[in-house]
């Protein structure tokens, strides 16, 4: 038990901070809008939704590639990770593509929020800018999964810091018009996201490739061309990553899309409960992908009985940890709530959002760890379907009912829509944990 706490910990950290980063970068962009006015907050989180749906879900296809290096890294055929990553390589350019197309055309998304033309016009600006940070996003996402996948996230965690570090003064300057530039407002937090991933991917990718300990992998050879059985295994894998990502994103995406039905100041409460929600993630979602890794290191070193220890014992730390945020969450709120904003509507809105977020956090958290272990096993396809069932059917429709009707009751608004993802993300939690008792013990079978 304790050297796979141990294990779990030391790849754990590095992760939840480098992925904190991310999260208080992002964070970061909302306390500064909102500091701008209600309307440049709402249209950061309308906006920033609208990217992370298409986005994310497109390049989470690349997640496939932490399971399939470390299953390559645990049998100790290093030359092999180098031709996984070129084809991981030749992938992300392709959806690269697509997810710039998207975000140059956001006209079906901007549909559905039915905005003010005053928050339309900043959400459209911000789009547009992030069109061009699209290829660095997919060369961080790269850099990542090879990092992760052999066992040393250290250095994600070091240019995330860096990236989070040179995020502050580029806001200043974007968004606020510092050092003589013009204030771009909300689309500068787009502008200023877009600079900041070149920079840190050029140097990341400059770095990993004069490092000596890494040669034996190949990364500095020729890029292998596209090839055809590589990339349908590794579709196979990341495929129902990605529709599992579009199943989760979406749903929260097109929350904050009706939420915007109910006005500015209801979108900027639910953008605050959104980034906590989002925050408190990170710790689970890090403790899974460290169960993910020596899942597959144990798997392709035919240790199937490490597999299933590190998985349960990484559940058990996971559900430790949500629920001091539970409580952390509900005793807190009204304090967390005046971190974000100034405007007194906006903060009474948004405390009871926060405290939901509490109990919505315990099953995240399980569904986290279940989810990416089930990764680390090459089992993606049942998820994806348990994830599409529940949070667009039970989370999405039901939050539908309880916040914008009065079917189930008096109208709800923004509260509605996060107790329909209560009860969605309870039953992932529930179906993807049996999942994985079930395929650990598979494995562990001759």
């Amino acid at each position: 038990m304790e050297s796979s706490a141990r294990d779990l910990l030391r790849l754990a950290l590095p992760i939840v901070i480098a992925q904190l980063a991310l999260v208080v970068n992002a964070a970061m962009d909302t306390a500064m809008a909102g500091r701008l006015s209600a309307i440049d907050l709402a249209a950061v989180g309308i906006a920033s939704s609208i990217m992370v749906t298409i986005l994310m879900s497109l390049l989470s296809v690349l997640l496939a590639l932490p399971p399939l290096i470390s299953h390559l890294y645990g049998a100790q055929r290093y030359s092999e990770v180098g031709h996984e990553m070129h084809q991981g390589f030749w992938i992300s350019v392709a959806i690269s593509f697509a997810a710039m197309l998207l975000l140059g055309h956001p006209g079906p998304f901007i549909a559905i929020s039915n905005l003010q033309p005053a928050v339309e016009i900043k959400v459209r600006s911000y789009l547009a800018a992030s069109v061009w940070g699209v290829p660095a996003t997919a060369a961080l996402r790269l850099f990542a999964g090879f990092s992760t996948g052999i066992g040393h996230p250290r250095p994600v965690m070091f240019f995330n810091l860096f990236a989070l570090l040179l995020k502050i003064p580029l806001n200043l300057v974007f968004m606020y018009g510092h050092l003589g530039f013009q204030a771009m407002g909300a689309a500068g937090c787009a502008v200023a996201s877009a600079l900041d991933a070149w920079l840190v991917a050029l140097l990341a990718w400059t770095w990993c490739l004069i490092q000596p300990d890494y040669r034996k992998f190949g990364l500095k050879g020729r890029i292998s061309p596209p090839r055809k059985a590589a990339i349908a295994e590794f579709l196979k894998l990341g495929l129902p990553i990605g529709l599992t990502f579009v199943a989760d994103v979406t749903a929260f995406t097109f929350m904050a899309l009706l939420i915007a039905r109910l006005g500015p100041f209801y979108s900027a409460a639910h953008q605050i409960a959104a980034n906590l929600a989002v925050l408190a993630y990170m710790f689970p979602l890090a403790l899974g992908n460290a169960a993910s890794v020596l899942v597959g290191h144990a798997l392709g070193s035919k240790e199937p009985e490490k597999a299933r220890h590190a998985a349960k014992v990484a559940t058990a730390i996971g559900i430790a940890i949500a629920i001091f945020f539970c409580l952390f969450l509900n005793l807190g709120a009204s304090r967390i709530a005046a971190l974000y904003t100034t405007d007194v509507r906006v903060r009474i809105l948004a405390i009871p959002l926060i405290m939901l977020v509490g109990f919505y956090h315990l099953g995240d958290a399980i569904q986290a760890i279940a989810v990416n272990a089930l990764r680390g096993y090459k089992k993606t396809v049942l998820p994806m379907m348990i994830y599409a069932v529940s949070l667009w059917g039970i989370g999405l429709g039901g939050g539908f009912l309880l916040g914008l009707t009065d079917m189930l009751g008096p109208q709800r608004n923004a509260a509605g829509f996060w107790m329909g993802g209560i009860a969605s993300i309870w039953l992932v939690a529930a179906l993807t944990l049996v999942y994985l008792g079930r395929v650990s013990r598979e494995f562990l079978r001759p």
